[in-house]
């Protein structure tokens, strides 16, 4: 049997939302073993500024660090909480903001790309208006979905290109020779190009992965619409999720770590469409590793294994400049069973219950 001891990971891209689920949400992540997490901003209202006194209509980062750590009752060595981009981000913002020390990272959303990001602007409007400046020059970190904005349906999919390969050879390669001390994430990554673009790159940019993108592809998806697998971005082809294998897989892998962008919905199909987002609480390390098997890779052996740790437990924290988790839980090789999440609003389905596999490889067990 098959048993790995690791270090308590940080799950660097997560959606904890708001209100009475929170809680749940939380504990979903603690009880898989999260040291600590990086909270998606885009509530409602968003979180679009730093600090409770400014006077702008949004959430600040104050508020809502508070309250995920007052849900997770000291179980959380760490909590970013990006700022999400608005039209009122000022570069004044961001250096007043990480001279505080609350203000770490910052988050980019196509506008209208995904869930909630309708206050999201044109990635140049932060180039012209000094804001990516300030971050560089401040060593705060763009946290980025990569996804181009406003296409029409043919260029947002299609076999010979997608809304993220445009933006990762079109708008990507402009920032990233603007600003080349950036510090950059490339938020959930799905495609080839944009393994290429992050692997063409220096220390300063890294990317996280999500377990759906590294076990499925739009076919899964599409073959009776599959909508538990809705995310955005959307599953690709099998030569991006080879991409993807590849690169978390590498025994010198040190750019691409953990983020699940697991986001939890009551309601998934609507009368008007499907929430985007895979729920993976409570069993992302078991997906994780399902992942690393179907790319080829044998846990029990060594390489194999560091390299696994190095991608879930050690890449994350070093690139966001802390150190990792002291400490551990344990994956082993058996059968466990997911379930459905009851929260006060309702149940979320997870992944594989959706996708009528509830069974998962592996177990985990906290110490």
């Amino acid at each position: 049997m098959i048993s790995l001891n690791l270090p308590k990971w940080y799950d660097l891209h997560v959606h904890v939302r708001q209100d009475a689920p929170m809680k749940d949400y939380i504990k979903a992540q603690i009880d898989m073993g999260c040291a600590g997490i990086l909270a998606m901003p885009n509530t409602k209202p968003p979180v679009g500024k730093v600090f409770e006194k400014d006077n702008l209509p949004y959430w600040s980062i104050e508020h809502y660090k508070r309250a995920i750590e007052f849900h997770a009752d000291g179980a959380f060595d760490q909590v970013i909480v990006p700022l999400y981009l608005t039209k009122d981000t000022s570069a004044d913002m961001i250096e007043e903001g990480a001279k505080s020390g609350l203000l770490k990272a910052c988050k980019y959303y196509p506008p209208h790309g995904t869930t909630n990001s309708d206050h999201g602007r044109p990635l140049q409007n932060f180039m012209d208006n000094g804001v990516f400046k300030a971050m560089e020059e401040c060593g705060v970190t763009l946290c980025i979905h990569g996804e181009e904005h406003g296409l029409s349906g043919s260029d947002y999919f299609d076999n010979s290109g997608n809304a993220e390969t445009k933006f990762y050879h079109d708008k990507m390669p402009h920032l990233y020779e603007s600003h080349p001390s950036l510090k950059i994430v490339a938020e959930h990554i799905t495609t080839a190009a944009a393994v290429k673009f992050v692997k063409g790159t220096g220390k300063n940019v890294a990317a996280t992965v999500t377990p759906q993108h590294l076990l499925y592809t739009v076919g899964h998806l599409v073959q009776g619409f599959r909508y538990h697998l809705f995310c955005l971005p959307l599953v690709k082809f099998d030569e991006d999720r080879q991409a993807l294998r590849e690169a978390v897989t590498a025994i010198d892998n040190d750019k691409f770590f953990a983020g699940t962008d697991s986001a939890p919905h009551t309601t998934k199909a609507t009368p008007c469409g499907c929430a985007a987002g895979c729920f993976t609480g409570q069993i992302a390390p078991q997906l994780y590793a399902e992942g690393f098997e179907a790319a080829g890779c044998d846990l029990n052996t060594e390489d194999a294994a560091k390299a696994f740790e190095k991608f879930l437990c050690l890449n994350g924290p070093a690139f966001y400049g802390f150190p990792p988790s002291k400490e551990r839980f344990t994956l082993t090789r058996e059968k466990s069973l997911s379930k459905p999440l009851q929260t006060e609003s309702g149940a979320v389905v997870p992944l594989p219950v959706g996708l009528e596999r509830p069974e998962l490889d592996w177990s985990l067990v906290l110490e």
